[in-house]
């Protein structure tokens, strides 16, 4: 034990004096500070995911599971905001996020900085939705189920509506919100925009005949932009737009449901850019695809004069 001990104190500090010298580095060689930022970023979600472990056992025994993964985003959001100088500002003036319950939380998905804005913005009684198979996986399964996370079983479903009916359930039962970015992988994009929308959430929604509660992110490349090496200190603006209904709605109103979101958020996450960053953005332009999902193409999206 003593040598585990040893060795984990040798690491930490051969951590911390990489990372320390890299931010050295970053005053003479500015491309030294995505390193340092990186590494520190790195041993926040380390940090974090110990701390999890014992939060999401101890919320299970007093009863409180639910809380586990708000517990978790917390400390990840205090971690990097002294470790990185990263973090995001939420704009939510009618404090949707702690007055709607369940429901069905949609965000923007740009980088693997995103998980911050989930430590940032995540409500109490809130999880993220995840493949059943994960369920059975050592520690990190275990930690999901432990948490409340809602597992989505597309072994033997036909389509979105099949996988998120066991969800939906769920949520319903459980009154446990989730939080899912319906664009399914990032964009990694320099400037304000979304990829073409999956309707798993939005099924999810209809089903469970809870609300969408749009979470739009200010496009944050002028901080993190990870194909130029970039990552600087800053705030990045998020907003909580107003609640959805989905009361009444049924499977054949989700593409329009789809696409209406999707264009609500675009244009909210043009508007926070431009905060941001103090300039403006074209207005996109929206072309309608076969499915009635609404897409925006690269040359709709220039800086404006």
């Amino acid at each position: 034990m003593a040598a585990i001990l040893d060795y984990t104190a040798y690491f930490l500090a051969g951590y911390t004096a990489l990372t320390i010298f890299f931010y050295m580095l970053g005053f003479i060689i500015p491309k030294a500070a995505f390193v340092a930022r990186a590494l520190a970023s790195y041993f926040s979600l380390i940090a974090s995911s110990l701390f999890g472990v014992g939060s999401s056992v101890f919320f299970s025994l007093i009863g409180y599971g639910g809380l586990s993964q708000w517990a978790v985003g917390r400390s990840f959001k205090l971690f990097m905001k002294l470790s990185t100088g990263v973090c995001f500002s939420i704009e939510d003036p009618n404090n949707y996020l702690n007055t709607t319950r369940p429901a069905v939380f949609v965000g923007n998905h740009q980088t693997e900085l995103d998980v911050l804005m989930l430590g940032t913005i995540f409500p109490k009684w809130c999880s993220v939705t995840a493949k059943a198979s994960l369920k059975k996986m050592p520690f990190l399964g275990w930690f999901m189920a432990l948490s409340g996370s809602i597992f989505i079983d597309r072994k033997n479903s036909k389509d979105a509506r099949e996988a998120m009916a066991g969800a939906a359930k769920e949520i319903r039962e459980k009154k446990q919100s989730v939080y899912m970015f319906p664009e399914g992988t990032r964009s990694y994009s320099k400037e304000p925009e979304l990829l073409p929308f999956k309707k798993g959430a939005f099924h999810l929604a209809v089903q469970a005949q809870v609300p969408i509660v749009p979470v739009v992110v200010a496009n944050y490349s002028h901080v993190l932009y990870i194909k130029g090496l970039v990552f600087r200190s800053g705030t990045i603006p998020c907003k909580v737009l107003e609640p959805i209904s989905t009361k009444g709605l049924t499977s054949a109103d989700v593409d329009e449901l789809t696409r209406t979101t999707r264009e609500l958020m675009l244009k909210e996450i043009i508007v926070l850019t431009e905060k941001a960053r103090g300039k403006r953005f074209a207005a996109p332009r929206i072309v309608n695809q076969a499915n009635g999902v609404a897409k925006v193409t690269g040359s709709d999206m220039r800086v404006a004069a």
